[in-house]
């Protein structure tokens, strides 16, 4: 049955022209995802769809007694709502009637007394949400902001941070009773196991479910359609992020061929032409004027892309060294004793629930906080870019091409070429009129893009990304993506992302309890795989418990099993193996940098580490596994 039909949609803002003629349909039960560049319309789009926006021409039609709830990328919220009463508040009967008892109860409790009144009313609400069978909405709410990393029900609106509100929104719009899910950016400021949750949230939820999100894995695993809005158009794919790509890849290769077919008539039709053809006919007035038609033709625009290309400074030996580290807020310790040199080449992903310490790690790193005990070494010849998740240095009064011009005029690429700064932002997609606005005129994904631009200008040799890709579009992550892969400094990142995560990193630090940090060799993939062994291990020796039965022997427990003389030997030689592999990424890594431009000698370098990087992660994957019997 179909849900929501849009027809003939047009949309602009002043002179900017956003898109126009949409039409399309969702049914009950879709899943669909819609991807864009940041600009492109998407968030209007959805804010169409779920009524709270009209369009410039054009209708949206919902099937009868539908219900929509819808979760914008900024939620209004009332700073004095408790968490528990921000994600009640609604429209819908029976969660106004849950609300109200909530802050009858909340009431009684702040009065420490029985006050008849109040006692009357508890009684009557309690009555109409067991009549209205809304316990169950009531339970699911709190289970939901549990699910969510939200504990503290009676914490107030306005002291949490806007990750938390964020998370609160997403909570209301889930418990909401609806047809028809409307999610902008659901995954932002959600740490792993809250977006897997959510995957599977999604999943088993009945309705429809339309979402914009930079979560590629995501997309993948829920969406079965996806809608990509691009320069004013469009248009509708089937499956989910992968099937996407293999879609457009056909698409562009067709364009490709059309446009070398019509080169290749117009070639053919100026021969015609040059040939002194007599336009006597009507034949060949008509062929002249298709030949006309050709050559005058307009060219197809081609896409826009983003074009990094910035350098980094040569690094010394000594990088960032933590020495006995150890960092608490109150009774809560976020880090303790950490011990780690950064060394060359270090790719590094951190992981961690939110709240963990993994912001406050970096905010050491750059000196905006001290540890409580231990110190934090800086090399002399390191250069931190930090890509805080603030963006702290964006002034919102300044114009776009001023900004830019405080750090340089001139601007040198990797290669030497030297740009202006007005050149430079163009190849970071703003515009030659869009460089005269504020700063506070762009939208979120604009002012990070903007924000990279501004970090990758000054070289920096150790990058420090909390959470880059919250508000970047997957256009412009994929182009990041790309200039990661042959960055020649240390990479330090804090991701929920695990796509990009799996793209960028070799080594995953994940915070365990006590404000421990455990390092796991490879990518976000690679570590989900040993901590699945790791559990494996733990729960094998319960499965082999088999029940007592009555009048018989006692079933002696399992005892642990030792490692065999061969696999003793085995495990010291994956020692000093891995210990090896790590010592040869490090020299090859200095190889790489040495060897700058000659493509033979990276290409022979690039090759031997790639085989280096399969087998160590082989390696540690047996040594995990000897090394729990030792």
């Amino acid at each position: 049955m179909v849900l929501l039909t849009v027809e003939g949609l047009k949309k602009q803002y002043g002179l900017k022209h956003l898109f126009s003629d949409v039409s399309f349909g969702i049914d009950d039960g879709d899943k669909v995802g819609i991807i864009g560049a940041n600009g492109s319309g998407k968030s209007t789009l959805l804010r169409i769809l779920a009524g709270v926006e009209q369009p410039d021409k054009g209708r949206l039609m919902v099937a009868n007694k539908k219900k929509i709830s819808f979760l914008p990328q900024d939620s209004p919220f009332d700073p004095q709502d408790t968490v528990l009463e921000a994600v009640l508040r609604s429209s819908d009967r029976v969660m106004d009637l849950i609300l109200q008892y909530e802050l009858v109860c909340e009431k009684l409790e702040h009065l420490h007394s029985e006050d008849p009144s109040l006692i009357d009313t508890m009684s009557e609400l309690a009555h109409e949400i067991d009549v209205a069978g809304g316990w169950e909405l009531e339970s699911n709410a709190k289970a939901v902001l549990g699910r969510l990393g939200l504990y503290d029900l009676t914490a107030r609106m306005g002291t949490l941070s806007g990750g938390q509100r964020k998370r609160v929104a997403l909570a209301h719009a889930l418990v909401v009773p609806s047809d028809a899910l409307i999610l902008d950016e659901p995954t932002n400021h959600l740490d792993a196991d809250s977006v897997e949750w959510l995957e599977q949230y999604i999943k088993r939820y009945q309705g429809a479910v339309i979402l914009i999100t930079h979560d590629r894995y995501f997309l993948d695993r829920v969406a079965m359609r996806m809608i990509e809005v691009d320069k004013g158009t469009v248009s509708t794919y089937t499956g989910g992020y992968s099937s996407y790509l293999q879609q457009k890849a056909v698409e562009e290769e067709q364009a490709v061929r059309d446009e070398r077919k019509r080169q290749a008539l117009v070639k053919q039709e100026l021969e015609w032409m040059r040939g002194g053809c007599k336009a006597r006919t009507t034949k060949q007035k008509a062929r002249m004027q298709r030949a006309e038609g050709l050559v005058y033709a307009p060219p197809k625009e081609k896409d826009q892309a983003l074009s990094i290309d910035f350098g980094s400074d040569r690094l010394g030996d000594k990088i960032v060294e933590f020495h006995d580290v150890s960092k608490a807020y109150g009774e809560k310790t976020l880090l303790r004793d950490f011990e780690y040199r950064i060394r060359k080449g270090d790719r590094i992903g951190i992981i961690g629930p939110n709240g963990s310490g993994k912001t406050t790690l970096f905010e050491m790193i750059a000196g905006r906080i001290q540890p409580d005990s231990g110190h934090i070494d800086i090399g002399k010849t390191v250069r931190i870019g930090y890509y805080d998740q603030e963006s702290r240095n964006l002034d919102e009064s300044k114009r776009v091409i001023d900004f830019i011009r405080e750090d340089a005029e001139q601007i040198k690429t990797k290669d030497g070429t030297v740009v202006s700064a007005a050149k430079m932002l163009e190849r970071f997609l703003f515009s030659g009129s869009q460089q005269y606005n504020t700063i506070g005129t762009l939208s979120g994904g604009e002012r990070r893009r903007l924000y990279l631009l501004h970090l990758l200008m000054e070289t920096p040799n150790v990058l420090l990304l909390d959470e880059p890709t919250n508000d970047l579009d997957i256009p412009t992550l994929r182009v990041l993506e790309d200039y990661l892969d042959t960055y020649e400094g240390c990479l330090v990142v804090v991701s929920h992302d695990r796509y990009f995560l799996d793209r960028t990193v070799e080594d995953i630090f994940a915070w365990e309890e006590g404000g421990t940090i455990r390092r796991y060799p490879g990518n976000y993939t690679v570590y989900l795989e040993m901590k699945a062994g790791e559990r494996a291990s733990r729960e094998k020796p319960s499965q082999k418990k088999e029940p007592v039965r009555q009048n018989a022997a006692p079933v002696q427990a399992p005892t642990q099993r030792k490692l065999s003389g061969k696999e003793k030997k085995e495990l010291e030689r994956l020692e000093q193996a891995i210990a090896a592999a790590e010592e040869r990424q490090q020299a090859i890594a200095g190889e790489l940098a040495a060897a700058g431009s000659d493509f033979a000698i990276v290409q022979r370098l690039s090759g031997e580490l790639e085989l280096l990087q399969k087998q160590l992660e082989l390696d540690m994957a047996r040594w995990t596994e000897l090394a729990e019997f030792a």
